[in-house]
């Protein structure tokens, strides 16, 4: 556990202000699952059922995206175990390969996968925001606004931003039960149980099919592997960090799942195939407007609640960047009072407002899909090395991967096949965004001959 730090008023000699390890195991918990869940399950459900028009597909599909999610998790617990560090998967990078390979991680983060993704979530909270409560502001006022208040709330702490974080996670967690709730109500009423065994299967040669609809599956389940970059602020990170993501990946599977449930109860898979908002359909059939308006509602707190989420955990990384002297000096800055490294969350939060004054934010959005599914299997790769180095040998407290290599291997190999079907079917974007990320290779040896 990091001492805590004397103040500066003590002399020359007071130790600098350190990160302090302020989280608990429920943080870590609702952290995991603020960064899975977004907007997306409200929608993909339909997305998914336009590639397969089984029931038992669809949940097919729900279900093997919950198992790569959880063998990810298992990966990046032991990791985690291994490597308590602040950074996360920077961390991990930069101890196995080489500081260059964790350098431009960092920087496709804060250039493309991490900014441009909440600016483009803070659009889709304004968009929300404005239906539920008909303010005549501009979207991209309301996005500038969220994303500033939420800087501003992490820079007062490391609690104080993961207290906000998990009070909207529950009420994430409440809106998905509701929307569960009411629509098993509905379907009973309608006398639509049984209904999911009555839908026509499909031909045996929809495997092209299956695995189209997983891409938007994997993309649902993707953003537990942030709550590691805040490593350094979690007490007992050994224990408190493999829990968390294993209870996070495992609570969101089973939400998922249940969503998608209800939604073919209530609709159909034919019916689900057809609508955009799946979540808003379900909601008018049992309760009318009202439910509309209440799952916009949900909607708009979970969008939120990423977004905080996202302000919470990725500056770690800029910071963790600037301590090894490739990034400004002044990101690793540490408030004395709050002990959170304020330049780094503030440099993001004014990224991410500029992408979204931009307008740029659903083209950065196009670029992110294949640099991220790219750091996801490398650094899943990294468990490989750690274990064959002697002196990092799991001690009897590691956590240990169940089923590795072959656990391993398998989340490696849907990353990276998913890297592979994102090139081939968005050849453009993937370009671009692989482009902007190999940027960060001079900009690393400009930082590397740079004098501290």
């Amino acid at each position: 556990m990091m001492q805590e730090s004397r103040s500066p008023n003590e002399g020359s000699t007071a130790a600098a202000p350190r990160l302090a390890r302020r989280l608990g195991l429920f943080d870590a918990t609702m952290l995991v699952m603020g960064g899975i869940i977004g907007s997306g399950i409200f929608m993909n459900p339909s997305v998914v059922a336009n590639q397969v028009h089984s029931p038992f597909l669809i949940l097919g599909a729900w279900l093997l995206g919950g198992f790569a999610a959880l063998a990810g998790a298992f990966v990046y617990a032991e990791l985690a175990s291994l490597r308590p560090d602040v950074g996360g998967q920077y961390a991990y990078l930069r101890e196995a390969y080489h500081p260059a390979v964790a350098f431009i991680f960092g920087w496709a983060l804060l250039l493309v996968t991490q900014t441009g993704g909440m600016a483009a979530v803070a659009i889709t909270f304004a968009r929300y925001f404005s239906e539920l409560t008909h303010f005549p502001l501009p979207d991209w006022l309301i996005a500038s606004a969220a994303l500033g208040i939420l800087t501003l709330i992490n820079c007062f702490g490391v609690r104080a931003g993961s207290t906000v974080q998990s009070i909207l996670m529950i009420l994430k967690i409440a809106a998905i039960a509701l929307l569960v709730l009411f629509g098993a109500f509905a379907a009973r009423e309608s006398n639509l149980f049984g209904s999911v065994s009555a839908e026509p299967t499909v031909p045996y040669d929809s495997l092209p099919s299956f695995g189209a609809a997983m891409i938007p599956v994997l993309f649902a389940y993707g953003g537990w592997q942030t709550t590691n970059f805040i490593a350094g602020e979690i007490h007992n990170p050994r224990k408190n960090l493999p829990y968390g993501l294993l209870l996070g990946v495992v609570g969101v599977a089973i939400l998922y799942l249940s969503v998608n449930l209800v939604c073919i109860l209530v609709l159909g898979a034919h019916d689900l195939a057809l609508t955009t908002t799946p979540a808003t359909e379900v909601m008018r059939r049992a309760l009318g407007e009202r439910g509309v308006a209440l799952i916009a509602l949900g909607i708009t707190i979970s969008t939120l609640g990423f977004l905080s989420q996202g302000m919470l955990t990725a500056p770690r990384v800029y910071f963790a960047m600037a301590e090894d002297k490739l990034f400004f000096r002044s990101v690793a800055t540490i408030h004395p009072k709050t002990r959170v490294p304020v330049v780094a969350i503030a440099i993001q939060g004014v990224l991410a407002i500029i992408i979204t004054l931009s307008g740029r934010y659903e083209q950065i959005l196009n670029f992110v899909v294949s640099t991220d599914f790219i750091f996801f299997g490398l650094t899943a790769t990294t468990i490989f090395v750690f274990r064959r180095r002697a002196a990092t040998l799991p001690g009897s407290d590691t956590f240990r991967t169940p089923g590795h290599p072959l656990t391993t291997v398998f989340f490696i190999a849907i990353c990276w096949l998913v890297v592979i079907s994102t090139i081939y079917t968005y050849p453009l974007n993937s370009i671009i965004g692989i482009g902007i990320m190999l940027t960060g290779i001079p900009v690393y040896f400009y930082w590397r001959r740079k004098p501290s």
